[in-house]
């Protein structure tokens, strides 16, 4: 399956292969092995550890955690807009890059929100309405209070449920769908 991210403006993002883990209360989660491609124009890459994201129904954030990542980044948020499944290609999610990130390191830098150089700038360049600025400006200092306090589904429970069901799976079954 993949998870595709543009812009505002509708420019193409990053682009993630994933695989389908299933769904809890907090939402549905995707996971990518060590080494599953990540690419947007001028950049591509392989998966640095493994990590699942959780796509919540909200569709105005996606949280990302890594296990063993090299850089020890354990929690990174993208915050969006319209995230969700696709309604016309099926095995694909699709949302809206909106700039802030909610970063949690296991390392001296801590926890943060990131690139609001990057949010200043393209709030003018694309013109963001002034009340999805309010929002995600207040969502993001939401998310960095509830990641720091560690609340479910920021904890460490909650994702290593699935980064453990991320781990059983064979290179050959990855394309199969799980509820657990």
């Amino acid at each position: 399956m993949l998870f595709s991210w543009r812009k505002w403006d509708d420019s193409p993002h990053w682009r993630h292969d994933c695989v389908y883990l299933g769904s809890d209360e907090w939402g549905d989660w995707v996971g990518q092995p060590t080494g599953w491609r990540s690419h947007r124009p001028g950049r591509d890459f392989g998966a640095e550890s493994p990590n699942v994201t959780l796509i919540p129904p909200s569709g105005d954030y996606a949280l990302t955690v890594n296990r063993d990542h090299p850089r020890h980044v354990r929690i990174y948020i993208d915050l969006g807009w319209d995230i969700a499944w696709s309604q016309t290609e099926p095995d694909v999610i699709l949302g809206i890059d909106m700039d802030l990130d909610v970063v949690l390191a296991h390392d001296s830098r801590g926890l943060w929100i990131d690139d609001r150089d990057e949010w200043d700038e393209h709030r003018v360049q694309y013109g963001y309405p002034l009340d999805v600025v309010a929002d995600l400006e207040a969502l993001a200092i939401d998310l960095e209070r509830r990641v720091g306090a560690a609340e479910a589904p920021f904890d460490d429970a909650t994702a290593d449920r699935w980064l453990d069901l991320l781990a059983v799976f064979e290179p050959g079954e990855m394309d199969q769908r799980t509820d657990a």
